[in-house]
C-alpha cells in the first residue's frame, strides 16, 4: 500500500534526525494511511480508498460524493 492519500494527496515528508551530538541522519514521516470501504449509493456499488485520518473525518463531514468528485476532480481514478 502506498504512503499516499487519495483524497487530500498527502504523502510522506522527509527530514533530519538530529541526535544529542548534531549528527544528521536522514527519515521520513508517512502520514496515517487506513484502508476504507465505502457504499456509494449514487454508483450502487463499493469503493475501496486508501485514505488519511483526517480524509476519513474529512469524507464524515461532506460526504462521499462530494469526496469522490474531488478525488476525481485530482485525476484519481477510482
Amino acid at each position: 500500500m502506498s504512503a499516499h492519500c487519495q483524497l487530500t494527496g498527502i504523502g510522506p515528508v522527509f527530514g533530519n534526525n538530529v541526535s544529542h551530538s548534531h549528527r544528521r541522519t536522514r527519515r521520513r514521516w508517512n502520514p496515517n494511511i487506513q484502508p476504507r470501504r465505502y457504499w456509494v449509493p449514487s454508483e450502487g456499488r463499493f469503493i475501496r480508498l486508501t485514505l488519511s485520518t483526517r480524509a476519513i473525518k474529512t469524507i464524515d463531514k461532506i460526504g462521499i460524493d462530494r469526496a469522490l468528485a474531488r478525488i476525481r476532480a485530482r485525476g484519481e481514478k477510482i
